[in-house]
């Protein structure tokens, strides 16, 4: 094919490619499950077990988990940089996104049970060294975990260049996603049930150590299944038909207004979900005053409705396309914050929290989804700068997520208002989520910017 093709009738070939079988993407989506079920206790039990359990102040247990953010949103662009530009016989051999994602497994292996367990060799005081002991770990475990999202994320792209494969492959990697979180719920609610009536306390620590060990050795055989199943090399896409591949520099990326507004999309998204998780039990424990099998019952229902919702988020992209689907997803989150809000009464905190829950997983599935969709449309045919485009994505979201959570404990450290967490829920996590559908509607998602077209090395 000639290389002054145009960019129209190259994306006419797409269809040649043969579709991804659902085997690969199963397989696929069970590549990031270690990180699904280890994102889900950090969100949502951290700073229920450092205030709870470990009696760390607010400011404190906010301080860890900005610490955290930082680590992570630093390395992402780092591990997304060098995951492109890995080079070398073993590397190339065995794939350079398989390399970081099992240098990711080993981090993540290694630093995440100190995080949900007791000091070791330290004091009952809460002193600076304490802070540092796990702040160490936090940031192993999020180099780590950067690792493993990065390489996975920019698999999708190098996988298969059909946008609905593309489309469907996120999909599956969400519901993964909410399988894992749904089974990091159902596992605490059977653990931490036992003592029915009671609150969170210092005496459940080895509950969640028990928690934190059982979700670790179903990640770990998941993470095995992807290492010894997916090639990069094998991506079932048939010959290219187009010539060449697309490349373009770092410094073009940063020179579209694109990037920029993509990146506002998936931090607004990423804010909306995580923040939510995060402060969900908080409200649940001190808002509602509900006992502790609720702070895993209520998530359950949340990401129950969340994984109903993915199976249909691929047909609905299809048949509606990215602005509106995420337009509907913004739209049922902003129903459920106003609806926090204004809720009150025994009926509500029996019956109707459940079906707040419902809405909440619906929206975030959507949004995700769909941000994630808007980001490789955005990538495109350019997989050579593809793991660099999601770093970046994921330095927004991770040094958003972190900023949010200290600023929001350290005006918590001096309110003692018991629905602080409701206004929460419903001011941060609602603007966030209308945020990204002003960012989505205010722009044409996907426009593709120049390239530098790399020949084929004809033999």
């Amino acid at each position: 094919m000639d290389t002054n093709t145009p960019q129209s009738l190259i994306n006419e070939y797409t269809e040649v490619y043969s579709r991804l079988p659902l085997k690969t993407q199963l397989i696929y989506g069970s590549g990031h499950v270690l990180n699904d079920v280890c994102a889900s206790m950090w969100f949502t039990y951290l700073l229920v077990f450092f205030q709870y359990v470990l009696e760390f102040d607010n400011v404190q247990t906010g301080l860890l988990l900005l610490i955290g953010q930082i680590a992570d949103a630093v390395s992402t662009p780092f591990v997304g940089y060098n995951s492109d530009k890995s080079e070398g016989s073993c590397i190339t051999r065995y794939g350079k996104r398989k390399t970081w994602h099992l240098i990711g497994t080993g981090c993540v292996l290694g630093a995440f049970p100190f995080i949900f367990s007791s000091c070791v060799g330290c004091s009952r005081d809460r002193d600076s060294a304490e802070l540092f002991y796990y702040a160490m770990f936090v940031i192993i475990f999020q180099f780590g975990w950067a690792s493993v999202q990065i390489s996975h994320l920019s698999l999708i792209p190098e996988l298969t260049p059909n946008e609905r494969d593309r489309t469907k492959l996120t999909a599956v990697r969400y519901s993964f996603t909410v399988m894992s979180n749904v089974l990091v719920y159902v596992i605490a609610w059977l653990v931490l049930r036992i003592n029915e009536s009671s609150k969170i306390g210092p005496g459940d620590e080895l509950k969640f150590e028990h928690v934190v060990w059982s979700v670790l050795i179903v990640g770990s055989t998941c993470t095995a299944v992807f290492q010894t199943y997916i090639s990069e090399a094998d991506n079932g896409a048939g010959v290219d038909v187009r010539g060449g591949q697309i490349r373009s520099t770092i410094g073009d990326l940063f020179k579209t207004i694109e990037i920029y507004r993509i990146a506002v999309v998936y931090m607004s998204s990423r804010l909306f979900i995580n923040l939510s998780q995060v402060f969900i039990p908080l409200y649940l424990h001190e808002s509602l005053d509900m006992n502790a099998s609720s702070l895993a019952l209520v998530p359950l229902v949340m990401y129950v409705g969340s994984f109903v919702t993915s199976l249909l988020v691929e047909t609905v992209n299809g048949v509606f396309g990215r602005s509106s689907t995420y337009t509907l997803g913004s739209f049922l989150g902003i129903i459920a914050a106003v609806w926090i809000k204004f809720g009150y009464g025994d009926d509500y905190s029996t019956y109707f929290i459940y079906v707040i829950a419902v809405i909440l997983g619906a929206a975030g599935s959507i949004v995700l989804v769909t941000s994630i969709g808007i980001t490789t449309d955005f990538i495109g045919e350019d997989t050579h700068n593809g793991a660099f485009v999601f770093g970046v994505m994921s330095f927004t979201d991770k040094l958003s997520n972190g900023l949010a959570v200290i600023v929001i404990q350290y005006f918590h450290s001096g309110i003692s208002d018991k629905y602080f967490y409701r206004d929460v829920l419903t001011y941060i996590c609602g603007g966030s989520v209308m945020c990204g559908a002003v960012a989505v509607l205010f722009g044409t998602c996907g426009i593709r910017r120049s390239y530098e077209r790399i020949p084929e090395i004809v033999a």
